[in-house]
């Protein structure tokens, strides 16, 4: 088939009312469980799966992926107003857009939060549609050596949201790697710090510890300090983002949004690095970088741009390799594979029709996705009218529910609580959480791939720097730490100086 003819069968997939409304109502049902403290996009995603079954093919997948982009987005909300991250990949989200909405300006951040998840969103699709042959062939040149570098570099971003001290933000960091190995050795089998419970042998339950560190630290803040309530928990203030300001964070934007882009090509990295990515590139570019963690809107923009930037992205792997992106389309894949449908090279031949039909679906969705963004906007600001003792309680009752719903085990509901109590220790001390928590992300995959390539080599560490790949990230990785060392001393030397 030519391009056109494969686009007008795409077309004619999803050229009706169906196919529309079940985008429409997938971006919706996304951004609502996104909005709610404790679910998440990924537990959103796996609810919808069992009730595309009876649906076309097509139908289906829309479904899926409307709510895919619509809870990658309704993670933004309750991170901005009321510093509980809807889905992991906004918790970057949470260092800008938080303080903003203590100055009285949610409203601003969360205009701003939409304004760079579409134009990343659209990005995304559109490199998707163009570039997924060569993204995909250059994803296939990974193996553990070149995971394992990646990664690596993916990990030295953590000084760049450690905050004010860099001691702090490697201690968070360690925390993290070292929780990251609780569980069962994947290689030989043997039980690390578990204790003789079955229970952690599949590792820390990781929307428990999420919750844990960014939610129950909250609740646990008002517990111990109550603050009279004022009428309004957090004031919206102006709630229009100007063009002005959507220029001065274009550059942001645009980076984080191919950031995204190129790590979600690559199975396995996710949202919540790319975020975290994004906003360190954003602060250490940016005029003004000492405002970033204080209320800065370029880092609501930059996080939001580089967890967006993912979403089209991680369908690249998935539809050209067979191999799922994220977490998230490992689920989509049980719907192809419910449907007959396998995703790969053949399917490019087999059934052309439906992957431009998903191209032009995740077009359209773009546009759901910024009204729909903007009703939620304005329907789920009134979260900041309700009185902290009432508003706190109902945040704890659902992260519970959303912490037990993932598993049916109570195990994870104690391990969020236990997770709350250190993410409070660290709350009061001033150590920040986002290095804890890309830490322990980045963590097993480290480790995974770095045991694989020794077993590949036969313990022999020079399969580490084969390839031009691995010595791009070797190189970035020793150029990112010489910045970080160099901004450290020059931070020492003006806190010397107004001393």
């Amino acid at each position: 088939m030519s391009l056109m003819d494969s686009i007008l069968a795409g077309l004619s997939l999803v050229g009706n009312f169906e196919a529309f409304f079940a985008l429409f109502a997938g971006v919706a049902i996304g951004t609502i469980a996104g909005a709610i403290p404790g679910m998440s996009a990924t537990m959103a995603v796996a609810l919808t799966l069992p009730f595309t079954f009876s649906m076309q093919p097509i139908i289906a997948i829309l479904l899926l992926l409307g709510v895919y982009k619509g809870g990658i987005f309704g993670g933004s909300i309750p991170a901005i107003l009321i510093k509980t991250p809807g889905t992991p990949a906004s918790s970057a989200t949470v260092l800008d857009g938080y303080p903003l909405a203590e100055k009285g300006q949610a409203g601003k951040a969360l205009g701003m939060a939409l304004w760079a998840s579409c134009t990343a969103d659209l990005i995304s699709n559109l490199a998707l549609i163009l570039f997924a042959g060569w993204l995909a062939s250059f994803a296939l040149n990974f193996g553990p050596p070149e995971f394992f570098t990646l990664i690596l570099f993916s990990l030295t971003i953590i000084a760049g949201v450690s905050g004010a001290s860099l001691l702090r933000g490697a201690l968070s960091a360690m925390l993290g790697l070292l929780l990251a190995t609780v569980g069962l050795d994947l290689v030989y089998g043997t039980n690390r710090f578990t204790f003789g419970d079955p229970s952690m042998m599949g590792g820390l339950n990781f929307i428990a510890v999420l919750i844990g560190l960014f939610a129950i630290p909250e609740v646990l803040a008002m517990v111990w300090d109550p603050k009279p309530h004022k009428g309004q928990t957090r004031g919206l203030g102006d709630d229009k983002v100007t063009f002005a300001e959507y220029r001065r964070c274009f550059k942001s934007i645009v980076r984080g949004s191919f950031i995204g882009v190129f790590l979600g090509s690559i199975p396995g990295i996710g949202a919540a690095p790319s975020a975290f990515l994004s906003y360190s590139e954003a602060r250490r570019k940016s005029p003004n970088r000492d405002n970033f963690g204080k209320g800065e809107l370029e880092g609501v923009a930059a996080s939001e741009a580089g967890n967006n930037g993912v979403a089209g992205a991680t369908l690249i792997p998935l539809l050209a390799l067979g191999v799922p992106g994220d977490v998230i389309t490992a689920i989509i894949i049980g719907a192809f594979m419910v449907h007959g449908l396998q995703p790969g090279p053949m399917m490019f031949i087999l059934n052309v029709d439906i992957i431009y039909g998903l191209f032009i679906g995740l077009i359209v969705s773009s546009v759901f996705l910024f009204f729909i963004g903007s009703v939620a906007i304005r329907g789920f600001k009134y979260v900041a009218d309700i009185p902290r003792g009432v508003l706190f309680p109902g945040v704890l009752v659902l992260c519970v529910y959303g912490v037990f719903a993932v598993n049916n085990n109570i195990f994870d509901v104690g391990v969020m609580f236990v997770m709350g109590w250190v993410g409070f220790v660290m709350l009061r001390n001033d150590i920040p959480a986002a290095p804890f928590l890309i830490a322990f992300i980045l963590g097993p995959l480290l480790e995974d791939n770095f045991r694989q390539a020794m077993l590949m080599s036969g313990s022999s560490p020079a399969i580490l720097f084969r390839g031009p790949i691995t010595w791009f990230f070797w190189g970035l990785t020793v150029l990112t730490v010489i910045a970080i060392i160099r901004a450290g001393i020059r931070a020492t030397r003006t806190l010397k100086r107004r001393a």
